[in-house]
């Protein structure tokens, strides 16, 4: 961790670690603990009463961020002919076929989000093993998976992401940077919370938000009182 000013010590020696925070409240203790010289990606994780073990409770979706992520997304596009061109001029990353597929497999998967029209998906399917582990496989669930190359292109560079919950029952994500307005960072907790609260698998039983958490890059781990969390 970069070194803290005094006040920046003086704050940090007296967090509560128990202390349950408002989203307001959360955010400017951040600010105030700032001390790194880049923008800090604000991240929220929330634990969850599921055992994604089972397939009933498997949470798993995408979410689009009002206020966007701040980050360059970089986005790779299996397609041909008219979809190839429309995904270049969209604002895709690397547009490709079987060239493309080559150049995964020898290593080349600098992408936040791989799009592949259907038609492509034999193509594709090679890449399982390549792909899948780094949680960069196209599917049609998720909407990575479309005819419309455009829009899909559109969504992941305007600030849609995707969360999966892990095995010990927890979903994170970076939700913004801390040069983002207050506001700005509320509405994207909010609506990654509600994307969370409504995706709530049909085999989650008792309490289904059991924490939510805010960090930034360097900072502390604060923890949000659910109370203020719609659906928890």
């Amino acid at each position: 961790m970069a070194k803290l000013t005094k006040k920046q010590k003086a704050l940090a020696e007296k967090l509560d670690s128990e202390k349950l925070y408002g989203v307001d409240e959360a955010l400017k203790t951040l600010r105030d603990l700032k001390s790194a010289k880049f923008d800090e990606t604000v991240e929220i994780a929330m634990n969850l009463g599921v055992d994604p073990r089972h397939a009933d409770q498997m949470v798993r979706g995408m979410v689009s961020l009002p206020s966007g992520t701040g980050k360059d997304v970089r986005v790779a596009v299996f397609a041909r002919g008219d979809n190839a061109e429309k995904a270049l001029a969209a604002g895709a990353d690397k547009v490709g076929a079987e060239d493309l597929m080559e150049d995964m497999q020898n290593g080349n998967l600098d992408y936040d989000r791989v799009i592949a029209t259907p038609d492509m998906m034999g193509v594709v399917g090679r890449l399982g093993k390549v792909l899948g582990p780094k949680g960069l496989m196209p599917n049609p669930k998720l909407g990575t998976v479309t005819p419309n190359v455009e829009q899909a292109i559109k969504d992941a560079k305007g600030g849609q992401v995707e969360f999966r919950v892990e095995k010990l029952g927890i979903i994170h994500s970076g939700i913004g940077k801390l040069s983002f307005s207050d506001d700005a960072l509320k509405a994207n907790f909010d609506a990654f919370v509600d994307a969370i609260v409504k995706a709530k698998p049909s085999g989650a039983k008792g309490k289904y938000v059991k924490k939510v958490t805010v960090t930034s890059s360097m900072g502390p781990g604060l923890k949000i009182d659910l109370a203020e969390v719609a659906g928890a």
